[in-house]
């Protein structure tokens, strides 16, 4: 679904358990021009009303479909192989660890559609900076 505001994608991926195990889980997508750096996904798994959220900087999750990018909590990278129609998704919090697989082609659509609504690059021009400052001064 795509609006003036927002790009959200639904899709299924694969908790991977172990080598040949795997689970599926409902995953989120949900970019705002207003926060125009960050995606965010939120994790479901098939037969749970439990959600877990995640940020995403959409830099890293353009760049991790095309080769690794990231460190720390989040690390994306494609699958090997020729045809590298799957990447994976690392989430590593201090608690554990999940790894998720999940179908490119169905990514760079969501990521097509964030960038049609700002383009890569223009991203600081859709930062209302005194609402941004006024936030910050408010809460202090």
């Amino acid at each position: 679904m795509k609006s003036l505001r927002t790009v959200i994608q639904g899709l299924y991926v694969q908790l991977v358990v172990a080598h040949e195990m795997s689970l599926p889980v409902s995953m989120r997508l949900r970019y705002e021009p207003r926060d125009p750096y960050v995606i965010h996904a939120a994790f479901t798994a098939v037969d749970s009303d439990e959600t877990v959220e995640w940020i995403i900087g959409r830099d890293l999750l353009i760049d991790g479909l095309e080769g690794p990018a990231g460190e720390g909590d989040i690390r994306i990278w494609p699958a090997d192989g020729p045809d590298r129609c799957d990447s994976y998704i690392l989430l590593n919090p201090p608690a554990g660890a999940a790894l998720l697989q999940a179908r490119t082609h169905e990514i760079k659509t969501f990521l097509q559609g964030t960038e049609t609504l700002v383009p890569r690059g223009a991203e600081l021009g859709h930062i209302d900076l005194d609402a941004s400052l006024a936030h910050f001064l408010a809460e202090g």
